[in-house]
């Protein structure tokens, strides 16, 4: 239940973000889901192997490079999803940054945080 909550909140997450950044456009809520759940698996498969491969440049930037990967990872989602759209690397940065923000807003709710 967890799980589709999440999803869900991050579907919100994205909706919001296409209405406030001007270069960041989804067509439905429907794709909104899409783009929450798309985002989930590269983040899970993707990621990691990028993360990996680009070490050497990640540790010689203290860790910065780290959000060029998350745009890239946002623009592998623009690519793999029609009516999703984000123009340019710069604005697939400020749009990962703002979804970390909002998630982390969001997910705070959940309680997910706390330990049990």
């Amino acid at each position: 239940m967890k799980l589709i909550l999440r999803i869900l909140l991050s579907a919100i997450s994205v909706v919001i973000l296409a209405k406030v950044l001007p270069n960041v456009s989804v067509d439905s809520y429907y794709t909104a889901i899409i783009v929450a759940i798309v985002l989930g698996l590269l983040n899970f498969i993707v990621k990691p192997v990028l993360t990996i491969l680009t070490l050497p440049v990640t540790i010689l930037t203290l860790g910065l490079f780290l959000l060029i990967i998350n745009a890239v990872i946002i623009l592998m989602a623009d690519a793999l999803i029609d009516g999703f759209a984000v123009n340019g690397l710069w604005w697939a940065l400020l749009f990962s940054l703002c979804l970390s923000f909002l998630q982390s807003i969001f997910f705070s709710f959940l309680g997910e945080d706390k330990k049990s």
